[in-house]
């Protein structure tokens, strides 16, 4: 097909996101809308300002994309969407903006799983796992384990019956009163507490399988609070510690355990809680004492972007068994299975 610079566009949840993507790993432009402050007063993404906001953004955000590749609207080859999961209303403004820019300019164009963006952003830096892999997916969103045998195809082995990583390091911060995102202000007060100061439950579930659930550790933390309810503000760093130390826990045992039974050798560690420094480091010493290497992408390509969504659809479209999509293409809002 000749495929060469593919314009990637991401508009899942909170971040306006556009990308060009050469030959699916040569990263032209990568451009991050961020929505933080639109939701910081509220403790968390509220859907309809998202989508309103991504109305706003993602023109410029695509113009400066094409302009920091150095490119015009003529040079690109192909455009790459997220369609899902996520929220309808915003993945609809990027998944209609992307159409009407393939239509106007005759090219085509793919609806890409976000989830398989993540597992490809590890592609996007060298050095890259080898087929078949684990790949632990963990994000606001989503966590979830997966069995990694090429570029499009990943065997679910288990996911988050509630609660996702991310979701619940945001609502811990959100019952200390740390705001919105949780994810790096627990993980800063984190790094000034003891994480043994407080015994928090390592939410296994079963330790044969590969599910996970995060709500009752967020159940107990709230408990903690509630019973030093005079003192828990002086112990906030030590809570911090303790909550990350169990989620981080359950995250790395269960990544590790599904290496050893697929006996995969390359772990990637995706999506943005692989942003999480203790989650990266005690990965990698907990992997090296098994022989297994562990591959991570950089932090600006840990959360949502559209390069992994780029890089992902030049494999859709390398595929000789999936054609391009048609204008009838809809969004979804849950992974699928």
């Amino acid at each position: 097909m000749g495929i060469l610079r593919i314009l990637g566009i991401e508009s899942s949840c909170d971040e306006t996101a556009a990308s060009v993507v050469e030959d699916g790993v040569n990263i032209l432009s990568s451009v991050v809308s961020s929505q933080v402050n639109v939701h910081h007063p509220y403790g968390g993404v509220v859907p309809e300002l998202a989508s309103r906001k991504h109305i706003e953004m993602i023109v410029p955000v695509v113009s400066e994309s094409l302009f920091t590749a150095g490119i015009d609207g003529a040079q690109v080859d192909a455009v790459a969407v997220a369609q899902g999961p996520g929220l309808v209303g915003a993945l609809l403004v990027g998944f209609c903006f992307a159409k009407a820019y393939a239509f106007a300019s005759d090219i085509p164009w793919i609806g890409v799983d976000h989830l398989k963006g993540h597992i490809n952003s590890v592609f996007l830096e060298s050095p890259s796992p080898e087929f078949p892999f684990i790949a632990l997916l963990a994000s606001g969103g989503h966590t979830a384990i997966y069995h990694v045998t090429s570029h499009l195809h990943a065997e679910c082995m288990g996911r988050t019956r509630d609660d996702a990583a991310g979701e619940a390091f945001d609502k811990v911060a959100k019952m200390l009163g740390l705001g919105y995102p949780g994810g790096m202000v627990i993980s800063q007060l984190a790094e000034k507490g003891e994480p043994r100061a407080i015994k928090f439950p390592r939410p296994f579930l079963d330790k044969k399988e590969f599910d996970f659930s995060f709500s009752g550790l967020k159940s107990a933390v709230n408990r903690y609070i509630q019973t030093h309810s005079e003192t828990y503000q002086d112990q906030i760093a030590d809570i911090a510690a303790a909550f990350q130390a169990s989620v981080v826990d359950v995250l790395v045992y269960k990544a590790l355990r599904a290496a050893m039974e697929k006996k995969c050798r390359h772990v990637a560690l995706v999506g943005g809680v692989a942003a999480n420094q203790r989650l990266r480091d005690q990965m990698r010493e907990s992997a090296k004492r098994e022989g297994i290497k562990v591959f991570t992408p950089s932090i600006e390509l840990c959360g949502d972007n559209a390069a992994m969504i780029a890089a992902a659809g030049y494999y859709y479209l390398k595929d000789p068994g999936r054609l391009a999509d048609g204008f009838d293409a809809d969004v979804y809002s849950r992974a699928k299975k």
